[in-house]
C-alpha cells in the first residue's frame, strides 16, 4: 500500500512537471501571424467632417474652436492631421 502511494505521488509530480514544461512553450505555440489590412485607412477632409457633424448632431453641428482641423503639425497635410486627431480621440476618449 505504501509503495502504491509513493508511486502515485511520484507519478503526479512527474505529470505536473511535464505539464508545467509544456505550458512554458504555450505562448510560442499560440502565436499567430499578424492580421493583414484589407482596406486603406480613410482620411477625412474638413468638409467631410463638417458634413458628418451636421448629420450626427444637427443641434451642435461642426464645432472646432481651436481650429485643430486646419493644424498641420508634421507637414503631411490636413487629412493626416485629422486622421491623427481622430485616432487620439478614439484611443483616449
Amino acid at each position: 500500500a505504501i509503495t502504491t502511494l509513493i508511486s502515485t505521488v511520484a507519478l503526479s509530480k512527474m505529470l505536473s512537471l511535464a505539464s508545467a514544461s509544456t505550458l512554458s512553450l504555450a505562448p510560442a505555440a499560440l502565436m499567430r501571424a499578424p492580421a493583414v489590412r484589407t482596406a486603406a485607412p480613410v482620411m477625412e477632409s474638413k468638409a467631410e467632417l463638417e458634413s458628418l457633424a451636421g448629420k450626427l448632431n444637427p443641434v451642435i453641428g461642426y464645432w472646432d474652436p481651436l481650429n485643430l482641423a486646419d493644424y498641420d503639425q508634421w507637414s503631411q497635410g490636413q487629412e493626416a492631421a485629422i486622421g491623427f486627431l481622430r485616432h487620439a480621440e478614439i484611443k483616449h476618449g
